[in-house]
């Protein structure tokens, strides 16, 4: 989440932020269980596979990014 912040990034975008190269390990430890939990949303929530497919912080994860960048 703190990769994000205010800003919108594909799933290569994040991992390359934190360091990460393997996709599934990403999806599975940390961008869906983000998702499930609320603090992340898709910009096309309806397509999840759309090629322009972007992800930021729902009101509840820029709530977190805030309390943890004060």
């Amino acid at each position: 989440m703190l990769t994000i912040g205010g800003s919108q990034m594909s799933v290569r975008e994040m991992m390359s932020a934190i360091g990460l190269k393997h996709r599934e390990n990403f999806l599975a430890n940390y961008l869906n269980p983000a998702i499930c939990e609320g603090y992340i949303r898709l910009l096309y929530p309806d397509s999840p596979r759309h090629p322009r497919q972007r992800y930021l912080l729902t009101a509840k994860g820029m709530i977190l990014y805030n309390a943890h960048n004060d």
